[in-house]
């Protein structure tokens, strides 16, 4: 069976993050230290496969969300290229353009997913933010505990950046909502216009 372009992004996606945590994790360079690459190793694989899990265990009765799937692992693989090439600390701009763009992106692939349930454009799109935001809640506690708490240069500005990173990724989700609540209209429509509703009968 021939696959499909998105399958093939997928794949590459995964296979690049997949080596650069290995590296991160196992090259000692300088650019990793102190960035929780041990935590990274031990939480690649619920990243990579849970998609593919969740997909066998309802079924495989539908086709494979390779582009839903890409997009969910694209903002890890971001994240870890911003450590391989050391621009956390050297680009001022590059932490705060993360939590925004990739958060759209991961909760674009939640977004994708919701769509396929068809629980209405304003119910999907409230489920994407609302997930989008929790996700940034949790990302800053997981930043806080792998690499903040014991990092006194951390420490000063920690609080005022956590509020400004959960705040980017919650306008990051937002963002992808009010896609995801246009497409699911649009999809709405498309279906009313191929299947108009039989025009009730007047009783007298």
């Amino acid at each position: 069976m021939r696959l499909p372009r998105s399958a093939w992004i997928d794949v590459g996606v995964k296979a690049a993050f997949l080596l650069l945590v290995a590296y991160g994790a196992f090259s000692g360079g300088d650019q990793f230290e102190g960035k929780g690459f041990g935590w990274r190793l031990l939480g690649t694989p619920v990243i990579v496969l849970i998609v593919p899990a969740l997909w066998a265990l309802r079924g495989r009765r539908r086709p494979y969300p390779w582009t839903a799937d890409a997009l969910l692992t694209a903002p890890w693989l971001v994240d870890v290229l911003g450590n391989v090439f050391d621009l956390y600390d050297t680009v001022t701009w590059w932490d705060d353009a993360n939590h925004l763009v990739n958060w759209a992106l991961l909760c674009g692939g939640l977004g994708l997913l919701v769509l396929r349930v068809r629980l209405g454009a304003l119910t999907s799109a409230a489920l994407v933010v609302g997930f989008g935001a929790f996700l940034a809640i949790v990302w800053e506690l997981g930043e806080y505990a792998a690499f903040i708490h014991d990092n006194t240069d951390e420490l000063d500005t920690a609080y005022t950046d956590t509020l400004g990173d959960e705040l980017l990724g919650t306008i990051g989700a937002i963002l992808a909502g009010a896609g995801v609540f246009l497409a699911a209209r649009r999809r709405a429509g498309a279906r009313m216009a191929a299947d108009p509703p039989s025009p009730s009968k007047e009783t007298l």
